[in-house]
Order: structure tokens, then sequence, then C-alpha cells
């Protein structure tokens, strides 16, 4: 039987069992099953290893898969390659303060190594402390400690927490991303700003988040409108919105401009090792040395977009192939649900959806007994969130690597 008073600290323990678990499994079954050979990013080794690199490589070795490559040669190298810029550099960054704790094992283990313990550790922690903020969040949100409990426990029980313990940044964006929501909701906006923002340094989608802020910022204004200075308030919200979009879209301009001196302006290319090198003319990816890429000479020269397109063949209905009916078939239940969810909600709120979460009832003077649980009009913004994420992904997002 589960508590009777769900914690912070049930939570907690729950979340560092599963993550024990799962850190034996891959372990478990990395030795055991062959790995599969596809034409995923792999980059060679330049560093030799010994004993203990390759007991290391054996026990956490299943965290450096698919995408998780990218973020550790990143780590190690630097943004060498044009697809390379695809990741965001915040988990990257978090690694190498990890390898600095082990610099006394440096004599001992490689940066690989290094950096494969990190993954381990990281990620063991951020996931923990996302666990515990969501449930803080929930708490808050949706005024039932029972249901909290619930959600946070469905988060570390979920079929991602594959993503959330290998070397992805996904543990640590929903850690910042879950502590935003969660400051927002106490009321502390530019501490919620900067955490947003923080967050969109680390993974791209981390935009969509400013959709709480102004929501948000519009709500304070509305609930305080008077006519005395009305002009005033406007103007207000106004600059208050601006900032929000400013203070999260920084992070994403500051990332593509480093892109862009590093491949539109010649001067900026620095030395390769020749291995690094030859893998580039092996498997055609591009480096700063040459002639320019073609989103050099855009009006809005992004790096994101383009490789999105031509690395990864992402945009409106490309995923919708014959032959990726078994991946919808797998994204269904979760599709179904948030679908499910976000109809139960309109239609138990349809004047409160009406008004964009701004006004709960036609009449402003009807006392009515604030619902609990997912009915909660604080949900509302959550709502849109995951169906905006659904509509999105299912239109133009998909998960097949090409020549990465």
């Amino acid at each position: 039987m589960w508590p009777q008073d769900p914690s912070r600290k049930e939570v907690l323990r729950f979340a560092v069992s599963c993550r024990i678990l799962t850190l034996m499994l891959q372990a478990l079954f990395n030795a055991i099953i062959p790995d599969h050979h596809a034409e995923a990013f792999s980059p060679p080794r330049l560093a030799p290893s010994g004993f203990v690199d390759q007991l290391v490589e054996g026990l956490l070795g299943g965290l450096s898969r698919w995408d998780a490559e990218h973020f550790l040669f990143i780590a190690e190298h630097g943004y060498l390659y044009e697809h390379n810029f695809a990741f965001f550099p915040g988990f990257p960054l978090a690694l190498l303060v990890g390898t600095e704790l082990l610099r006394p094992l440096r004599g001992l283990l490689s940066l690989r190594s290094c950096l494969l313990i990190s993954v381990a550790s990281l990620n063991f922690l951020f996931f923990m402390l996302a666990a515990v903020a969501l449930h803080d969040l929930g708490c808050l949100v949706l005024h039932c400690p029972r249901q909290s409990f619930y959600a946070a426990l469905l988060f570390c029980l979920s079929p991602a927490n594959v993503f959330l313990a290998a070397g992805y940044s996904e543990a640590l964006f929903a850690l910042l991303t879950f502590s935003a929501m969660g400051q927002l909701e106490r009321g502390r906006v530019w501490t919620s700003g900067l955490l947003f923002a923080i967050a969109t340094g680390v993974r791209s989608n981390g935009l969509v988040s400013v959709g709480f802020l102004m929501h948000s910022q519009c709500q304070g204004f509305f609930s305080s409108l008077t006519m005395v200075n009305p002009l005033r308030q406007l103007f207000k919200l106004m600059a208050s919105l601006f900032l929000s979009v400013f203070t999260l879209g920084l992070p994403f301009a500051l990332f593509q401009y480093y892109a862009y001196t590093q491949f539109c302006l010649p001067a900026s290319a620095r030395p390769i090792p020749e291995p690094l090198v030859q893998l580039a003319v092996d498997r055609g990816y591009r480096i700063a040395e040459g002639n320019e890429p073609p989103w050099c000479f855009w009006d809005v020269p992004l790096i994101y977009s383009y490789i999105q397109d031509v690395y990864w063949n992402v945009g409106f209905l490309k995923y919708y192939e014959l032959k990726q009916v078994p991946n919808f078939l797998l994204a269904a239940p979760v599709a179904i649900l948030v679908a499910w969810a976000t109809w139960t909600y309109v239609t138990t709120h349809p004047w409160l959806c009406l008004t964009l979460g701004l006004q709960r009832s036609k009449n402003n003077k009807t006392l009515e007994k604030p619902d609990l649980g997912f009915l909660s009009p604080q949900v509302f913004v959550y709502v849109v969130h995951a169906a905006v994420l659904l509509l999105f992904g299912g239109l133009c997002m998909h998960v097949q690597p090409r020549s990465s």
C-alpha cells in the first residue's frame, strides 16, 4: 500500500531505486546483447584505453549510444562538425564540470571514461531532483498531494526513463523546466525566467516555455487592470513580454551566432586531429574548413533549421512513410492519452479555455469551489503546452537518424 501522505522523501527514494535498477539493467544488457551496427555517429577514440577504461566502458558503455555520442564528442572535442550544432551546449558543459571533479583520477582514467562516469552520476542526480521538482510542482498546481505523488512515480516509471539515464540532455532539461515552472507558480517570475533560459541552452524546445511566462504575465495584467492608468499598465505588460522573449531567445541566438563564427568566418577555423578529419571525409561531414555552407548566405543564417532539414530530414509530414507505421503505433498510447486529456479539460472548462485561461466563469461574481487535481484551472497552461507539443511533434518531428 502507498503511504497516505506521500512526501518528497518517498519520491526521492523511489527515484533512486528506479535509477539504480536502470543502470544495472543497462550494464547487463550491454554485456550480453551485441550492439546494433547502425549508421549512427561513432567517432574514433584518439586516446589509448587501459584496463580500467575498458571496465568503465563495460559497465557504462550502454549510456553512450546514439545521440549520446554527440554529447560526449562535443564535451571532449568541441563543436567540430556542422551537424554537432543540433545539440545544444548546456549538457556538454555540465559533463565538463563533472570531469573536473574527477581530475585526481585522470592518471588512471581517460577523458572518455571520466565523461561516462559524469554521465552516469550527473544524470542520476538530475533525475532524482527532477522527480522531486515534479512532485513539488504537482502539489502547487493540482492541490492534491496523492496525485502529485503518482505523477512523479509515473515520471520515474516512464519508458523514456532510458533517455533520462543515458548521455542525453533530457534529465537536465526536465530538472530545469520543472524547477522553472515551480518558481513561476510561487510568483518568482524572474527566477523562473532565468531557469527557463538556462533550459533553452540545454535543448532547443525550451523556447516553447516562453508561453508559461507570457501567460503568467497576462494573468497578472488582467487581474490588476484598472481604469486609472490602463496605458501605463499595458506598456508595462508589453515590456515584460518582450523581456521574456528576449531572455529565453538569447541562449538560442548566441549559439547560432557561435556557429556562424565557426563556419561563415574562415579565420575562426581551428586545428582538427587527422583521424577526425578523415572521419569527416569518409562520412561526408562538413567541418569549418573549405567552402562556406549555404545557410551562411541566408537572410537569417540559422544553422539549426538547416541541420534538422539536411541531416535529419525533419519537416512537415516528412516522417509520414509506410515504413514508419511501427513507430506511430509505438507512440499511439501517449498521443491518445494527451488528446483525451485535452478534450476532457476543454469540455469541462469551455469558458476558461475560450478566454485562454484568463477567466474561469462568465460571471465573475459566481463563487465556485475550486477544482482539485487535473481539472484545476491552474492546469490550463500545461494542457495547452502538452497539446501544442503533441501537434507539432506529430506533424514535424521524428526520431530516425540519417547521416548522423
